[in-house]
């Protein structure tokens, strides 16, 4: 047996979940809280103006991202519920097949949090609570969240490591 030092940087890190599920769990209880305390704020529709490009907003989107099926008669609600559940079940899975590679699971968690941010919102309410709204002049983003920035934030992350994990796979001889 040797004799490593716990914080001994040649020891492995331990391959769990934990920190990861942790991470998707903060995150969910942060987009919670902040669509809680926005909606408990602010009427639908009003806009507090903090910068010349961004104001914080209520509204609710029945749809997916940019609204997409928000005029649906309402069965959109569960189908985007399935597909959030089925995203976290498939999320699980990889971040279970994939427990040492880091980037990889930062980006999974940041992902999961989110869509699970979004289900608890379409379950409780039918609708997701966007509170974020950029715009320039006339031209405006759709309104977002927390869990929406999450998700984003993990795609970016995704496309990183896949690039990072190309990269040096051309750099090392085969």
């Amino acid at each position: 047996m040797g004799s490593q030092a716990i914080g001994d940087p040649t020891t492995p890190a331990p391959a769990g979940l934990a920190r990861w599920l942790l991470l998707a769990g903060a995150i969910v209880l942060a987009d919670q809280a902040s669509k809680l305390g926005f909606d408990a704020s602010l009427r639908y529709g009003q806009r507090i103006h903090l910068l010349p490009f961004f104001d914080f907003t209520l509204l609710y989107n029945t749809g997916a991202a940019f609204s997409f099926l928000a005029d649906a008669a309402g069965w959109q609600r569960w189908l985007f519920t399935l597909l959030g559940v089925g995203a976290a079940i498939v999320i699980m899975t990889l971040m279970r097949s994939n427990r040492s590679q880091p980037r990889f699971l930062a980006a999974l968690s940041l992902i999961l949090g989110g869509a699970l941010g979004n289900v608890i919102d379409r379950v409780a309410y039918g609708h997701v609570i966007d509170f974020l709204l950029f715009y320039w002049g006339d031209w405006y983003f759709p309104a977002f969240n927390l869990a929406d920035t999450a998700i984003t934030l993990g795609a970016m992350l995704l496309i990183l490591d896949e690039f990072l994990k190309m990269r040096g796979s051309h750099a090392r001889p085969s």
